[in-house]
């Protein structure tokens, strides 16, 4: 019998590494519901390739050309909010949350709401609303598996070890585009530079996030939440080969880690097998004699500040991710269109969480209280972007 797949931002690198796996293993998956942003060509592409029971887009504007492109298809689309939650109240066995930003909140929430299986990528869910999330996973019979490929390797070294063991659980960083730059030269970092990502195929604002370590620092916050575990045995350390995806040290010294090569293929499929181990046509093999050698260093939290800004939020707790998560992704959208430097971002940042640390003090109780602080945080930082041009 075929498991049933929804995938939400089918159209974006999560996505399409996720319908490439649906293809390879067509007899064991069928395709519940495609959810894109407002790409309404690739959407329909996407749809008349996989034949889903439902298409759709979040963009409200982008549908007629949705609803064009699948004419005479008889695969049913919308587009707009409400035909995001239709496709999310769709039946199915796994729904893969891959919609980036705060926006992948509502619809992952719905879905958790249904008791799904959530292989969940939007680490934001978590950042921005991770106690909620997770006491209301348990409330209705969600299961959340990690697709991050950190996360993904942590839950596979922990296998079935206790967090009371655990010592230290490190996250890797390949240390982005600017790993050997000076502070100088990454002041004066362009937007394309930035983006220009050494190991990982990803969108552009996730690119940015990489090259600031804001990635890492969401990622932190992200598993506190998932194996709830404290801000204290989090770490990340910079491994550039991104072959070590993560460490667990335990209390007695012994040390499991998850090995594999940088293919977002290999988190999803594990994701997707719900325990069977799934092939991956045209995968690499990892070769360690070939690698040669693995290397680690220390994050520079001078250099790249906005690790530093994100620790000071997972240790703060309460409302402060949500802040600073609303915050970096007005200051990323400016860095993009050329308004703020590249330091700007952590600058922006870290004055919007000073400016509501004393507003919002608590975790928000549920997905609607996350969304008006993120709403309120992004106009504040959307009227603060001018004060971030100078920052470098």
């Amino acid at each position: 019998m075929s498991l049933t797949v929804t995938v939400l931002g089918a159209t974006g690198s999560i996505g399409r590494s996720t319908t490439d796996l649906l293809t390879q293993h067509a007899g064991r998956f069928r395709v519940g519901a495609l959810v894109g942003g407002k790409d309404a060509a690739a959407l329909a592409k996407l749809a008349l390739e996989m034949r889903p029971d439902f298409a759709a887009l979040a963009d409200e504007s982008a549908g007629p050309a949705l609803a064009e492109a699948l004419s005479g298809s008889g695969i049913p689309n919308g587009a707009g909010e409400s035909a995001v939650l239709e496709a999310v109240a769709r039946e199915a066995d796994i729904v893969v949350a891959a919609v980036s930003g705060a926006a992948g909140l509502k619809p992952t929430h719905a879905a958790l709401r249904l008791g799904r299986t959530i292989a969940l990528a939007n680490k934001e869910s978590l950042v921005c609303a991770g106690d909620a999330f997770m006491r209301d996973a348990a409330r209705y019979g969600a299961t959340i598996l990690p697709v991050d490929s950190e996360h993904n390797a942590l839950a596979q070294a922990m296998g079935d070890g206790r967090v009371s063991d655990i010592a230290k659980m490190t996250l890797t960083a390949s240390g982005g585009p600017f790993r050997t730059w000076t502070r100088e030269r990454i002041a004066a970092a362009s937007p394309a530079e930035a983006a220009a990502h050494p190991t990982w195929s990803m969108g552009m604002k996730i690119n940015i996030d990489s090259a600031s370590l804001m990635n890492k620092g969401l990622e932190l916050i992200e598993a506190r939440h998932l194996f709830a575990i404290e801000a204290a045995r989090l770490d990340v350390i910079v491994h550039p080969q991104s072959i070590v995806h993560g460490l667990i040290a335990w209390r007695d010294g012994a040390v499991t880690a998850g090995l594999a090569m940088p293919d977002m293929r290999v988190p999803i499929a594990h994701c997707l097998g719900l325990g069977d181990r799934l092939e991956i046509a045209r995968g690499r093999p990892l070769d360690l004699a070939t690698t040669g050698s693995l290397t680690f260093e220390p994050a520079d939290e001078a250099r790249f500040p906005c690790l530093r800004v994100a620790r000071a939020a997972l240790t703060e707790g309460g409302a402060a991710p949500t802040v600073m998560n609303a915050a970096n992704e007005i200051a990323v959208a400016a860095f993009i269109r050329g308004a703020i430097p590249f330091y700007g971002i952590a600058e922006l940042v870290e004055r919007a969480c000073e400016r509501f640390a004393t507003v919002h003090t608590r975790a928000p109780e549920d997905v609607e209280e996350a969304l008006a602080i993120d709403a309120e945080v992004r106009a504040w930082s959307l009227e603060a972007v001018p004060q971030a041009r100078a920052a470098g």
